[in-house]
């Protein structure tokens, strides 16, 4: 099984941006942890960053060709893409949505997100785990799909 977490803007910037929001780990950290988690749970984890969205749902189309499921921190695209939403409705695979800092106690902008109601779940506020719990939360569920 192989599972996609996919990055998106800014968050290339972990470690030196706002680290009292987003925690003090850098991407590449983060990363390492996750395809470690990725070893213990049985699936290859494949990283990838990108601050353009084009590349995004590029990455999300090409995904059905390789991944069984997605982790995906959108960013600050998360309250503006309509067509992030429409490329992870397109692709039929399963899709958990992540953020590291609570998004409900932030500012009013960023609470809506356009693209909660594709995925399959979303998980906010506990920093890098956010990632970690998303990719248990996917394997997990492709798991039940595979055995339901």
């Amino acid at each position: 099984m192989k599972i996609l977490i996919l990055h998106g803007p800014n968050l290339n910037l972990l470690g030196k941006r706002e680290p009292e929001i987003y925690g003090e780990l850098t991407l590449e950290e983060i990363n390492s942890k996750l395809v470690e988690q990725g070893k213990i749970l049985g699936v290859e984890v494949v990283c990838l960053q990108s601050n353009h969205e084009g590349v995004l749902i590029d990455t999300l189309q090409e995904a059905c060709n390789w991944a069984q499921g997605i982790v995906f921190n959108p960013g600050g695209y998360t309250h503006t893409s309509v067509a992030l939403r429409d490329a992870i409705a397109a692709i039929g695979l399963p899709v958990v949505e992540v953020h590291l800092s609570n998004v409900y106690g932030r500012e009013s902008f960023r609470k809506p997100s356009f693209i909660s109601g594709v995925c399959k779940g979303k998980v906010v506020g506990f920093g890098w785990r956010s990632y970690a719990y998303g990719l248990q939360a996917v394997v997990d569920l492709i798991q039940d799909l595979n055995n339901g």
